[in-house]
């Protein structure tokens, strides 16, 4: 059982990235999937939720416009794509399966936003 992240980098403010993160191990399509992100001295917080099927997203207020949450069921993998960054995006960025009270984490991906 496994989710490996890949994808972060350093990138300047108003740039993109896109953040995948491939499942193995247990049935994807089962699972709703969620991106988090921790900032240095910060409590970890929810970026964004998708449903089993992919038919329903949800954002964090400050990453709404900005985040697109998605998945492919076939290739179990769910992606993060990142625009308009600012500098207080900057974050170990965490994917995390959920099924009622059944969770897996990914290790985490660090994303730089500098100049």
């Amino acid at each position: 059982v496994q989710l490996v992240e890949s994808g972060g980098g350093l990138v300047q403010p108003g740039g993109s990235l896109r953040l995948s993160c491939v499942a193995s191990g247990f049935t994807f399509s089962n699972y709703a999937m969620r991106w988090y992100r921790q900032a240095p001295g910060k409590e970890r917080e929810l970026v964004a939720t998708i449903t089993s099927t992919g038919i329903s997203t949800a954002y964090a207020d400050s990453m709404k416009g900005r985040f697109t949450i998605s998945r492919d069921n076939v290739d179990n993998t769910v992606y993060l794509q990142m625009n308009s960054l600012k500098p207080e995006d900057t974050a170990v960025y965490y994917c995390n399966a959920i099924r009622g009270d059944l969770e897996v984490w990914g290790q985490g991906t660090l994303v730089t936003v500098s100049s």
